[in-house]
């Protein structure tokens, strides 16, 4: 066994550099694959779900401990090719997963330090067929939708349709990628994410949607995160090459320091990165990388460079801010307590999972804590919090609750604060975060291994 084995790792490892060319779904699966084969320590391959056309959505997991969560290392995304025809995130997105393994195997600093501290999961394509029906026009062409003609990044729930008394579709009737992304959502405690697009050069962020309610202020959809969004924005903007002077392109913008709130460019409902943020609370933006959709070929290397330093700036912001868990007064960690910050009441508040952990992004500064979960007394906690991302690590707090005791628990003792105010919420907010994880990781795992072995022999044959 350890022969076949050591067989594998031979013939599938990568001899080259990725080429800077457009792969197709097969190439990039066959690619993946290899990465894997090859790097079994510090990757995991797994796919989220199928296609509408039945082609898999392949996530390679990329850290120390590639398989599963570990707790206080952040789960941290990217997802490109959304829009079919959108297609630079593609390429981007492979050639950070090159980058990022040869850096380790080097012991390059910068690959070592965020693969020790962050596990890093990468989606080349959510659109597979778009991708197959896509041409090479620079703003026109076709593919944006998936092979039912559906825009995805407007399948999605939209947080702000309840409060219009909009209706919503039920999650069976919704494509096949967007309920594989939902999946993926319960699934993984992600905390920073970003999903790349084309056609423009800025960094967008939520929200998208808005009621016309407080949320809206000078044409703006503010959410209760913004000052922590337009951060996010600026360092990857700002560590673009030229995505800061905000006038690139010639059919979009000026965007002041190539950062938008997404309302403020353009409303859309149903959008991916307001579904993140309101129901699975994790920050996420939208990265406009190229104004063409399709750049020529022997554009991909100069792009690559634009963008690599923001990439990877980018990721080092998952450790802004605050990560711990919340202990109940027995001592065991707790999922579902409800850790909110004063100022930042979220539509859905922000819980533990099911290891008890929270993570919450904030800039440098003083916040007000509160902790409530059903049985415990709250608990209110001042935290100076300082900058994490050159550490590697944000600050690290843990929350200690005390039990109430049962004498003295009255009938509505168990309806906190939070329980209350969620009790009006519009969304509705289902909690079913990592309830699961471990029942399927086996069936991805093994998917993985069988698709191994059949490149494998349609290698040699």
């Amino acid at each position: 066994m350890s022969s076949l084995l050591l067989f594998l790792f031979l013939f599938l490892t990568p001899s080259s550099p990725l080429e800077f060319r457009y792969h197709n779904n097969r190439e990039i699966q066959q690619y993946l694959v290899e990465i894997n084969a090859s790097n079994p320590d510090i990757s995991h391959l797994y796919s989220i779900g199928p296609s509408v056309r039945g082609q898999e959505l392949w996530v390679l997991a990329l850290g120390l401990s590639p398989h599963r969560h570990t707790v206080g290392i952040p789960e941290f995304k990217y997802v490109a090719n959304m829009h079919g025809n959108e297609v630079l995130g593609r390429v981007l997105l492979l050639q950070l997963i090159d980058d990022f393994v040869r850096g380790y195997r080097n012991n390059e600093d910068w690959s070592v330090k965020l693969l020790n501290s962050t596990r890093i999961h990468i989606l080349p394509t959510m659109n597979p067929d778009g991708f197959d029906e896509s041409d090479t026009n620079c703003l026109f062409s076709q593919g944006r939708a998936n092979y039912n003609g559906v825009d995805l990044n407007r399948n999605f729930p939209d947080a702000f349709a309840g409060l219009r008394k909009q209706p919503q579709l039920e999650e069976s009737r919704r494509e096949a990628e967007v309920r594989a992304v939902i999946g993926w959502l319960r699934m993984e405690s992600f905390v920073l994410s970003a999903n790349l697009h084309g056609g423009a050069l800025v960094a967008s962020y939520p929200y998208d949607n808005s009621n016309g309610g407080s949320e809206l202020v000078g044409g703006a959809s503010v959410s209760p995160d913004d000052d922590v969004f337009n951060h996010l924005a600026k360092v990857y903007s700002h560590n673009h090459a030229s995505m800061h002077h905000g006038e690139q392109c010639r059919d979009s913008g000026p965007f002041p320091e190539g950062v938008t709130n997404g309302y403020l460019w353009y409303a859309i409902s149903g959008g991916m990165q307001d579904y993140n943020y309101v129901w699975a609370q994790c920050l996420e933006l939208t990265l406009e990388v190229s104004c063409c959709k399709f750049p020529p070929e022997n554009q991909l290397p100069a792009l690559w460079t634009e963008n690599r330093k923001s990439l990877l700036a980018f990721i080092m912001q998952i450790h802004l801010g605050v990560k711990g868990r919340v202990f109940d007064g027995s001592g065991v960690p707790v999922q579902n307590a409800v850790v909110e910050v004063k100022g930042r009441s979220n539509m859905c508040p922000f819980r533990t999972d099911k290891h008890g952990e929270y993570y919450r992004l904030l800039l440098p500064g003083e916040y007000v804590f509160t902790v409530t979960h059903p049985g415990h007394k709250v608990l209110t906690e001042t935290l100076n919090v300082p900058h994490g991302p050159d550490q590697y690590s944000a600050m690290k707090h843990d929350f200690m609750l005390r039990q109430i005791p049962a004498t003295t628990v009255s009938p509505q003792a168990n309806l906190t604060k939070a329980n209350s105010t969620e009790a009006n919420l519009t969304p509705s907010c289902n909690y079913t975060l990592n309830l699961d994880a471990g029942a399927s990781r086996s069936s991805w795992t093994g998917l993985c291994v069988s698709l191994g072995l059949v490149v494998l022999l349609s290698l040699v044959s």
